[in-house]
């Protein structure tokens, strides 16, 4: 007997082996940290600056991460809120027209939730298809900023405040970005431990069994919208303090990079699959990209090609996506076969 002893692995192994397979399977960020590696690898070899000016860099994923973020909660129950962008313009002019900058604060993100409100109003009570209730609304609130600015820009009457707010406070970190760790801290303890938070997953991934489990899915896309308008206005409220003025354009950009920064991270459209992680490291990968393109020389209007170009991407290897193509690719060659002649 002198043959190699075999390693013979107990049912408890076996057992931790598929818990833990079953654990990463369910997990949904990888393409997005596929994205991201690939991305700091480009970075670092054609634009290292990215790196160096990190201030610029954090500054940058905080916006579209923060927008994001509170997008991510309505995507993750199936619905889209394409106002936000809107939404951060019209709470920076609202914000930066009152003279006392407390006050402006509060009544810009009460406005963010009242916004949010409006929303859920048309899609839960009206039944409007959430894309086009939001969509009128990126509109009308576009043009209530130029009404309620003048068409220009509005400049803050504290301009020393919004200074001091774009000080970093510690190390190199700005308000903006600790901001967005407490936001992301925050909404990723609602979606994983608070039980309203966690049936926004299961509004998402089946609505009508939802119903059945006794779910109150009206109130929980209530509090998904106004949870977007919230954190949209915020964004702008931030925007707004770190440049000292309101500019009813802002935010034009923005709305392209979070949904995609939502759906590189892994969020399924369809709803009922992703994290508030996979959204931190899609808005990483955008944020990464914007800033080398802007050093690159770049123009804005070029960089939203690639955006573009990066969201097709992700789309087209979700692992749904992939299954759908091989199982037509799988039904047109047996169809082709079994109609060849013998």
């Amino acid at each position: 007997m002198n043959g190699t002893p075999t390693l013979r692995l107990g049912p408890a192994t076996t057992d931790r082996s598929a818990r833990l397979r079953a654990a990463l399977a369910r997990r949904t960020e990888w393409r997005g940290i596929a994205l991201l590696t690939v991305v700091v690898i480009a970075t670092l070899t054609f634009e290292p600056l990215v790196f160096t000016a990190y201030p610029v860099t954090l500054g940058r994923v905080a916006l579209i991460g923060l927008v994001a973020l509170g997008l991510t909660a309505v995507i993750l129950m199936g619905e889209l809120d394409l106002s936000v962008a809107s939404t951060l313009a019209v709470a920076g002019v609202v914000m930066a027209s009152i003279p006392n900058v407390a006050l402006g604060i509060v009544v810009a993100l009460c406005a963010g939730l009242l916004i949010g409100l409006v929303n859920a109003f048309f899609v839960v009570r009206v039944g409007i298809n959430s894309f086009i209730a939001t969509l009128g609304m990126l509109f009308v609130l576009r043009g209530l900023a130029f009404v309620l600015s003048g068409e220009k820009p509005v400049r803050m009457a504290d301009i020393e405040a919004g200074i001091a707010f774009g000080s970093p406070i510690i190390g190199p970190f700005t308000p903006r970005v600790l901001i967005f760790v407490l936001v992301f801290i925050g909404l990723q303890i609602f979606v994983t431990k608070v039980r309203a938070g966690r049936e926004f997953y299961a509004v998402g991934g089946n609505r009508q069994a939802a119903r059945d489990a006794g779910i109150p899915v009206s109130r929980r896309l209530v509090t998904g919208f106004m949870l977007s308008g919230f954190v949209a206005a915020l964004a702008g409220v931030i925007n707004t303090m770190e440049r000292t003025a309101a500019d009813p354009t802002a935010g034009s950009t923005v709305l392209l990079a979070s949904i995609a920064a939502a759906i590189i991270g892994g969020v399924a459209l369809t709803g009922g699959r992703g994290s508030i992680v996979g959204t931190l490291v899609g808005a990483l990968s955008l944020g990464i990209i914007e800033v080398g393109l802007t050093l690159s020389g770049v123009q804005v209007d070029v960089q939203q090609i690639f955006i573009g170009g990066v969201l097709l991407l992700a789309v087209i290897t979700d692992p749904a996506s992939l299954r759908a193509v091989l199982g037509n690719a799988r039904s047109f060659l047996s169809g082709r076969r079994s109609g060849a002649p013998a």
